[in-house]
């Protein structure tokens, strides 16, 4: 048999923040990476546009410039709105985080996270639409099929290894029988911008606990809501609905939206249709490992395509930067193996490590989107724990995942305790 020559050492399939941070990472280690987008830059994705300092770690480690002078809107903390109490809690301050958010459309943030792993030398094919995997006799993945260009022209790519970020869809490896879990939690998001001169320069994040509208009463809207500034005159207001509300998959999301909106102070100019900009937009959010394995016959999934986002938070990025940079440090120590066994014990890691970082704490998460898919449960949580400040504290770090490991304060001991008793899902 002839052998095949290989375009790459790592072929990345999507080049969203999880897929540029495993390029990234990989290259430089001097593997050769090829990383490959199915779109052109730059392009919109649907999300909220905050990160929390979870996610800022992962762009410092990428040497990214967070600076304002920089065009990134510096946040101090997460303001929630809820049982008639408004609450302002900055972020921790920690060994392990920054104490700072950030807001950055996506358009932008993708864009950027992809050049920076050019610059470290992965090389970048955009207008590459993977369709599948090239497989070997032994049903180990040794490639992909793509088409490329306007003209979809068939095009086969070699590596000796794969990593699978391609999103929430999760083709790749649902072309190799990878379903997604129906007992894991997942989400329904919708977000759109509008220009509001009030709001648009906040330093806070702003989370919406309860969702009413004009009409609603004493009724609340399902799902939770939340108004981030972008600080270029214009808001990323959007909502969410989990899986575990009564309301998910019967609800015109949309229509939730605008209905929640309509009750919040004009001067906002989130009630003025004249206000926004593009359509209303959603997206899925699929959370607490909802694809497993996490590594298979030579295809490692990343972000969102291994179910990765955060029950708690709804937090997708931070995760997906950090298990491409993982999953870079692991191929690396495979790939200075020969094939066969002994490779195949190193990459084997990659679910084993995933779990142990992620699984107690995801474990946690799916109880809590249990138990806030119940209204009545959500009315008491707001009306019993909003008016204590150091109980909220407790649950900003236990819901944006920000504890030190080692020699934190006794809510970071609890929270640790928590996630390493919880068993791994």
């Amino acid at each position: 048999m002839t052998a095949v020559e290989h375009d790459a050492d790592v072929i990345v399939v999507g080049a969203g923040p999880g897929g540029s941070a495993t390029a990234y990472h990989l290259a430089r280690h001097g593997v050769r990476v090829l990383l490959l987008e199915k779109t052109e830059f730059p392009r919109e994705k649907v999300c909220g546009d905050g990160l929390t300092p979870r996610a800022v770690r992962q762009l410092i480690r990428m040497g990214v410039d967070t600076s304002p002078e920089a065009g990134w809107l510096h946040n101090r903390g997460l303001r929630v709105i809820g049982g008639g109490v408004r609450l302002e809690l900055d972020w921790p301050d920690l060994a392990s985080f920054p104490n700072y958010g950030l807001v950055r459309t996506r358009l932008d943030f993708d864009d950027l996270l992809a050049r920076r792993a050019v610059e470290s030398g992965a090389k970048l094919r955009t207008g590459v639409n993977v369709t599948g995997p090239v497989l070997g006799p032994d049903g180990r993945v040794t490639g992909v099929e793509a088409e490329v260009g306007p003209g979809k022209e068939p095009a086969t790519f070699h590596a000796p290894l794969v990593v699978a970020a391609d999103g929430v869809s999760g083709r790749f490896p649902l072309a190799l029988g990878l379903a997604k879990r129906e007992d894991r939690p997942i989400g329904v998001a919708v977000r759109r911008y509008y220009r509001s001169p009030a709001k648009h320069d906040d330093n806070y994040l702003e989370s919406w606990l309860e969702l009413r509208s004009k009409d609603s009463g004493d009724n609340l809207l399902p799902g939770y809501g939340w108004i981030f500034g972008l600080g270029d005159g214009r808001v990323n207001v959007g909502l969410g609905v989990l899986n575990s509300s009564s309301a998910f998959g019967k609800t015109n999301y949309r229509r939730l939206l605008t209905d929640w909106l309509a009750n919040t102070p004009a001067d906002w100019g989130m009630t003025d249709e004249a206000n926004a900009e593009g359509p209303i937009l959603g997206a899925a959010l699929p959370m607490g490992f909802n694809r497993v394995p996490h590594y298979t016959r030579g295809v490692m999934l990343v972000g969102d395509s291994g179910g990765m986002v955060n029950p708690f938070n709804g937090e997708g990025i931070a995760y997906a930067m950090e298990s491409g940079e993982l999953a870079a440090e692991i191929a690396v120590q495979a790939l200075a193996r020969p094939a066969g066994a002994d490779r195949e014990r190193a990459l084997a890691a990659y679910s084993t490590e995933l779990k142990a970082r992620f699984g107690g704490y995801y474990r946690l998460g799916g109880i809590f989107v249990k138990l806030i898919g119940r209204p009545e449960i959500m009315r008491m949580a707001t009306k019993h724990g909003m008016p204590h400040p150091m109980l909220m504290r407790f649950v900003l770090k236990l819901l944006a995942n920000l504890t030190d490991p080692r020699d934190g304060d006794a809510m970071d001991r609890v929270i640790n305790a928590m996630t390493r008793v919880a068993p791994a899902v």
